[in-house]
């Protein structure tokens, strides 16, 4: 396709949701849904960006975090409404999961998370490694201990059977978004020739997260384990801003040699977090993509 036809299309990201698929623009996103009656149901709302409101977060770094904040945003309306759609209703008409639960949910979520990735790597690497010595080799150790984390991470959640037909959808809508990218027709005989990888998947922005992680807390390097925990947490976002400028170059420049090497492993991650759909869940995917496409 040529570069004058690929600036014609939108830019298109999306995850996938329970038993569904979530599909945004810049400014717009769709949620499709396969109800428990076999129907899929959708919901649609607009996103007023932080950059329409804050210029600040128009410029690269800022915007890497104002997409995190928007995607967490997101991602938890999408899930609530998916969690309802996919499971139905109680004995009194009620949702299965409300306000209040998935809310709860998510902050257990980014508790154990940072428990998980930040917390535990943290303290090992200070068991094995002199925290007022060499920042580098501390911050490498602590890197692979991180990264150790989040493939065994990955690879015990995938055996479990609501995580694979996930990793399905996951899949769906990286080979819908292909096809859409390409010109190419949104029906499952068109969209199965496509890769379940993306390179502009948060699954490579996570393995990018950890690498970058790596140099930044080399240069940050207070002494003790308090400091560098609160060091770590505060240099998030700056961490969040940089692994988002070098997702999209790689995305942007995928043909380039070292772009190449940088998302190669973000690829090879997805084999993972990304399982072949069936048909029926290509279907969703394409829904949630015409939808947001039709939002004027």
């Amino acid at each position: 396709m040529s570069d004058k036809g690929k600036k014609e299309l939108l830019l298109v990201g999306g995850q996938a949701v329970i038993e569904g698929v979530l599909m945004r623009t810049k400014e717009k996103t769709a949620v499709a849904v396969r109800a428990e009656s076999g129907k899929i149901v959708n919901k649609e709302w607009r996103i007023s960006p932080l950059s329409a409101r804050i210029k600040v977060f128009k410029y690269p770094m800022f915007r890497g975090v104002s997409t995190l904040y928007e995607t967490l945003v997101v991602g938890f309306k999408a899930l609530a409404f998916s969690a309802n759609a996919a499971g139905g209703k109680d004995d009194k008409g009620n949702d299965v999961i409300g306000k209040r639960e998935m809310l709860l949910s998510f902050a257990v979520a980014i508790g154990l998370a940072v428990l998980l990735f930040v917390v535990a790597p943290l303290f090992l690497t200070n068991l094995i490694v002199e925290s007022s010595g060499n920042g580098f080799l501390f911050n490498l150790v602590d890197g692979i201990f991180r990264l150790l984390a989040f493939l065994a991470y990955l690879v015990f959640i995938s055996f479990f059977r609501d995580v694979q037909r996930l990793f399905q959808y996951h899949g769906a809508e990286h080979m819908t978004i292909h096809a859409y990218e390409h010109k190419d027709g949104l029906v499952p005989a068109k969209i199965r020739k496509y890769p379940t990888m993306h390179p502009r998947c948060g699954t490579s922005f996570l393995l990018i997260v950890i690498l970058v992680s790596i140099l930044v807390f080399s240069l940050v390097n207070p002494a003790g384990f308090v400091p560098k925990l609160f060091s770590r947490l505060l240099l998030l976002p700056v961490i969040a801003g940089a692994a988002y400028e070098l997702l999209r170059l790689g995305a942007k420049f995928e043909k380039n040699a070292f772009m190449g090497l940088l998302v190669f492993p973000g690829l090879l991650l997805q084999r993972i977090t990304t399982k072949e759909p069936d048909n029926s869940q290509i279907v969703v995917a394409v829904a949630a993509l015409k939808a947001v496409l039709r939002m004027k």
